[in-house]
């Protein structure tokens, strides 16, 4: 297990929060189109009363997975967080408006109103999906940022990573790939959303709605998210070659990485099938109720395999448009082996952690 192992472990687990923060947009896919599958007072409740007993394990899992990627790669952290940062306050805010839509949305006395703090619920369904996609959009297509470390050694506050246009992450939106990865993730929450619903409330008419909803987000999904995929698995990449650590292009290198991991095309492949099962099956099958069990695993296996690929082979995984050489690849943007090694060992508590979760979730379902 050396410094390499440990760089890998790290990029592999914090992929793994990612995949599973996109599977829990579910909460807000279920959100943005509450008023579309509910018409009556009844069937309003129920849908809000649904959500509101899942919405927090996806503002947990965001804190989480920013919280790994800061300790393991921080200097990402201080790269995209600190020079995009328009970005990330406008996913933070989406997130801080959710907390207190579900907070005071049913309290009497609050002076904004209840519609008001249920139009917070929507903006976040609607807006985090997309901003989310397009942020980690950027991991294969790339910012406009410079990282000198050599300023470590200039003493007093130094400045590391700078960004080089004044939009701070606003710039994305202006790469079609960036926005339409955004709005597929957009419209895949919306698919989650309804086979959450179909799942989790006992209501014809509700299951009904949803059916024919997720049909249609499921399409919208489909639409945008293979050409992407085809585009990402064509497209060059930038590789670190060892062991001078030159950063330079290379052909189809995200395809390159699924071909020399087969395992990860596996999980690519597998998850591809649960997530069209569980869309199909949901969505013409009237007694069929668990196909968030199947696109939801399926969800999180695609999308974990994207961030492997985005960071295994010595890819970039946050190249810079502006100079190649300041690309951030795992290895020169990892924490110390020290550092590492500690937090890995507090990392086999994951599994118990998950369990807990797993309890949570039944507990709250039995009521």
């Amino acid at each position: 297990m050396d410094y390499s192992f440990y760089q890998h472990y790290w990029w592999f687990l914090v992929s793994l929060l990612g995949a599973l923060l996109v599977f829990l947009l579910f909460v807000q896919g279920g959100q943005s189109q509450i008023y579309t599958l509910g018409k009556e007072k009844r069937e309003l409740d129920l849908l809000f009363n649904s959500m509101a007993k899942k919405w927090e394990l996806t503002f947990t899992t965001l804190v989480t997975f920013g919280g790994a990627f800061f300790a393991s790669f921080p200097l990402f952290y201080s790269t995209s967080f600190g020079g995009a940062y328009w970005v990330w306050m406008l996913i933070l805010f989406s997130f801080v408006i959710q907390t207190v839509g579900y907070e005071f949305m049913n309290k009497k006395g609050n002076f904004l109103g209840n519609k008001t703090y249920k139009l917070f619920l929507f903006l976040n369904g609607a807006l985090a999906p997309i901003l989310l996609g397009t942020a980690v959009s950027t991991l294969f297509f790339g910012a406009e940022f410079v990282v000198q470390k050599e300023n470590l050694a200039g003493g007093g506050m130094p400045v590391i990573s700078s960004w080089q246009n004044a939009l701070h992450g606003l710039e994305a939106v202006g790469n079609l790939w960036n926005v339409a990865f955004g709005i597929a993730v957009f419209f895949l929450s919306r698919s989650l959303g309804c086979l959450y619903f179909i799942n989790n409330i006992q209501d014809e008419s509700i299951r009904k709605n949803s059916r024919k909803h997720l049909l249609y987000n499921a399409v919208l999904f489909l639409l945008f998210f293979l050409p992407y995929l085809i585009n990402l698995l064509l497209k060059s990449g930038l590789a670190e070659n060892a062991p001078n650590g030159i950063i330079a292009e290379e052909s189809y290198k995200y395809f390159n990485n699924l071909w020399t991991n087969p395992w990860i095309l596996v999980l690519l492949l597998v998850g591809v099938v649960l997530v069209l099962y569980g869309f199909i099956r949901g969505a013409f099958s009237e007694k069929f109720i668990y196909g968030i069990w199947y696109a939801g695993p399926g969800v999180v296996l695609v999308v974990l395999s994207l961030l492997l690929i985005a960071g295994f082979g010595g890819t970039a995984y946050y190249p810079s448009l502006v100079d190649a050489q300041s690309s951030l690849t795992i290895t020169n943007s990892s924490s110390s082996l020290f550092t590492l090694k500690t937090m890995s060992v507090v990392s086999l508590l994951i599994p118990f952690v998950l369990a807990y979760i797993w309890y949570v979730w039944r507990a709250m379902d039995k009521k």
